[in-house]
């Protein structure tokens, strides 16, 4: 791949950096070294230090069984676009009707290591609320989205996911490791999780996963209340349904759109 630039000032390291990103997609999930190697055609070497230098940076991770796995902070080197694209696309117009239906805020994460990262968002005002952002990092125990994600993870996976440390930013306070596991075989049986001022005071929700076509938890949807606006009660009782019916909707476009023809060259 060398060479492949016709101005004098092409970085080729950097062009060799996008393609190890560019290797990885919807039926390669996960890639071993020597796979990132053969795909890009890069010595082992090679790919390897820009495999450490992508997982220093955050965009890749290394996974339980010894491969890579791109992370969720991939999507801000394309967020203008990748907001128009996939998930976001399907995920836009239930989220707007619930948000209707509800009056309060509403977002869908996935899980970067120990933290969830928020990927898209339909918002209200409130005068007290979490500034949430796309990419917008928070701890994933103390949240209803990050129990859905955490509730589905294998067994040794879990437990290599809690070992990390956090890059939120945010003191996370010390896990009850058995109550944790009782909570999550909780959420897991129910199928929504519940976090009532646990990330900060007065913020309180209620998450459910999202599928995609194979039937896997890749994100987790939320509805956000205020606790002195919304109780428990109306949360779970009024909210949730709703919350649950929007999420089975934009987990079947999700697996329409997957299986939707490839377009040919």
């Amino acid at each position: 791949m060398a060479g492949r630039g016709q101005n004098p000032d092409f970085v080729e390291a950097l062009a060799r950096g996008l393609d190890v990103l560019e290797c990885f997609d919807a039926t390669r999930r996960e890639l071993s070294l020597a796979e990132v190697a053969a795909a890009t055609d890069l010595a082992r070497p090679t790919a390897r230090r820009l495999l450490v230098t992508l997982e220093e940076l955050g965009f890749v991770r290394l996974t339980t069984g010894g491969s890579f796995a791109l992370t969720p902070k991939v999507l801000r080197l394309g967020a203008a676009y990748a907001g128009s694209l996939g998930l976001w696309e399907m995920a836009r117009p239930h989220l707007q009707t619930l948000v209707a239906r509800t009056h309060e805020s509403s977002s869908i994460s996935q899980l970067d290591g120990c933290d969830i990262v928020y990927v898209a968002r339909v918002s209200v005002p409130k005068i007290i609320t979490l500034r949430v952002d796309i990419g917008t990092r928070f701890p994933a125990v103390p949240t209803s989205q990050g129990k859905v994600l955490l509730a589905h993870l294998p067994e040794a996976e879990l437990e290599a996911v809690l070992a990390l440390p956090s890059r939120s930013g945010i003191a996370v306070k010390p896990v009850d490791r058995a109550q944790l596991g009782e909570e999550l075989s909780v959420v897991r049986a129910r199928g929504w999780a519940l976090a009532d001022e646990e990330l900060a005071p007065g913020i309180r929700s209620a998450a459910v996963p999202l599928r995609d076509g194979q039937g896997r938890v890749c994100a987790a949807m939320n509805v956000s209340t205020h606790a002195a606006e919304t109780s428990i009660e109306t949360l779970t009782e009024t909210y949730l349904p709703w919350l649950m019916s929007a999420a089975s909707k934009i987990s079947s476009d999700w697996a329409l759109w997957q299986a939707r023809p490839a377009r040919s060259a």
